[in-house]
């Protein structure tokens, strides 16, 4: 019977065998495409898409329920999202396709299977296909892992969250799937209604509950007494993130109507994740003492303007009458393909809703997007790549230029419009909630009325999946470091 230090030594060999230089397949660069023109103006008509084509390797693709591209299967480009609701075209804002001169290596994974690691300039990993998952490295730190198996999407955004979705029901000829999310240890659920759009899946989200028709048009209209802005109030006092951000946000000091209320609540739930998710990018940052982020000073953010905050107060006026529409009357069920909310002519303002590296077509460089950031679609149609082009409106960091054009993929913004929606309705809940108190009025009608589908609770084994999963992206990433040349 073998030993086991024999059988230890075998396994060594195995790895080494596997991951040595000489194991590392065809070396190959990955090259920028080709340059596009930037619409001269910014909201052109909506017009009809050809079918959109698969994205080819070594470039991102859409990774997500039935599109985890992992280097070993020719799967159809059916989209989702990933970081914290995101698509993975380039994972995690993923633009579905990566320029510039990167190295990308292929090679077999422990499983046997065909697998891959893409290199920046630098030797900086971008991301990797291998052993089931897709590990994404944004540019400026950050990782997400998405994997699919078993009827299980699971993606990993972060040391301590995520989300697991699997399907949940199906009623009145809809596909509706369920995401559990663990952030910092809580678990909470939300619905997502499935449907296809030229061959690509799209998830939408559902809100638990609908109120009556009065209570949207009493945060829709003006209220009758404005409030005014207390940080207590909002229970910001002392919080870390408002004075980082300080330069960049400034809360309104009197709110006239719900829409602005809501507009300062949106924002301030994103840059909250964004102040969150670089803390813990720079305590797992080499030499770092895992201290809490502290960050360069305020002076060096571009203030949010006045006007793109009114074009996000204008979005929040449509999405209560859109919610309105249905509490008023169910929407029927489908009868023909679904426009994606991303690629709506109306909806153009999108408040980015986590890190997310985007790519200027004139240059095919990267630049990086944070929570908070706002970008504006420009143009109606997905490319080859299921990328569109957008115009960057708002940048705390200034890393994307305010008014540069890039290529953003559109599970990206459909997952920012995700997020848009889960926090409009989660601001909604809180001015019931604090109705009566800091100077709020008094909402009428605010009994909640069934949504479209039973909200479900969240699934008890999420926060193992998500932990395995990032075990496992780990042991994947030191032997990847093992392995290059």
């Amino acid at each position: 019977m073998t030993s086991r230090p024999i059988l230890k030594k075998s396994l060594v060999l195995l790895l080494l065998g596997l991951f040595s230089p000489v194991a590392w397949g065809d070396q190959k660069k990955t090259t920028a495409p080709s340059k596009q023109t930037a619409p001269a103006k910014a909201a052109p008509k909506a017009k009809s898409a050809p079918a959109a084509k698969p994205a080819q390797t070594p470039s991102r693709r859409a990774v997500g329920p039935g599109n985890t591209h992992t280097g070993m299967s020719s799967r159809p480009n059916t989209g989702m999202g990933a970081r914290g609701g995101m698509n993975a075209g380039k994972l995690g804002g993923m633009n579905a396709l990566h320029p510039g001169a990167r190295i990308t290596r292929t090679f077999m994974d422990l499983s046997g299977h065909p697998a891959s690691a893409t290199f920046r300039p630098g030797g900086q990993v971008a991301w990797i296909h291998a052993n089931g998952m897709t590990i994404d490295h944004g540019l400026r730190g950050g990782r997400t892992i998405v994997s699919e198996r078993n009827g299980l999407t699971i993606v990993s955004t972060g040391a301590h969250g995520g989300y697991v979705q699997r399907p949940y029901l199906t009623r009145n000829g809809r596909t509706y799937y369920q995401r559990t999310y663990v952030v910092g240890g809580r678990s909470y659920a939300r619905v997502y209604r499935a449907y296809d759009y030229r061959g690509v899946r799209y998830y939408g989200y559902v809100p638990d509950y609908y109120y009556h028709p009065r209570f949207y048009d009493w945060a829709y209209n003006p209220w009758v007494t404005p409030i005014y802005f207390s940080p207590a109030a909002w229970g910001w006092a002392g919080s870390p993130w408002l004075g980082f951000y300080g330069a960049y946000f400034t809360p309104n000091p009197v709110y006239p109507n719900a829409s602005l209320w809501l507009t300062d609540y949106l924002i301030a739930a994103n840059l909250q994740v964004a102040y969150e998710a670089q803390a813990e990018a720079n305590a797992a940052a080499p030499g770092s003492p895992g201290a809490a982020y502290s960050g360069p000073a305020t002076a060096t953010q571009t203030p949010l303007s006045p006007e793109v905050k009114q074009a996000i107060a204008d979005e929040v006026r449509r999405q209560l009458r859109a919610e309105q529409a249905v509490a008023t009357k169910p929407a029927p069920p489908p009868t023909v393909a679904e426009v994606p909310d991303a690629l709506k002519p109306s909806d153009r303002i999108f408040v980015v809703s986590r890190n997310l590296d985007v790519t200027v077509p004139s240059t095919g460089q990267e630049c990086s997007l944070t929570p908070g950031d706002v970008v504006m679609r420009l143009s109606d149609t997905p490319d080859a790549n299921q990328n569109v082009t957008a115009s960057i409106q708002s940048n705390k960091k200034g890393d994307c230029a305010i008014g540069q054009t890039v290529a953003i993929g559109v599970q990206d913004l459909q997952e920012m419009h995700n997020r848009f929606l889960e926090q409009l309705n989660d601001g909604l809940k809180t001015l019931i909630e604090k109705r009566g108190t800091h100077g709020l009025p008094k909402p009428p009608d605010t009994a909640p009325a069934g949504g479209e589908v039973p909200p479900p609770m969240p699934d008890s084994k999420a926060q193992e999946q998500l932990i395995a999963q990032q075990q496992q992206a780990d042991q994947t990433e030191h032997q990847i470091a093992q392995a290059q040349p």
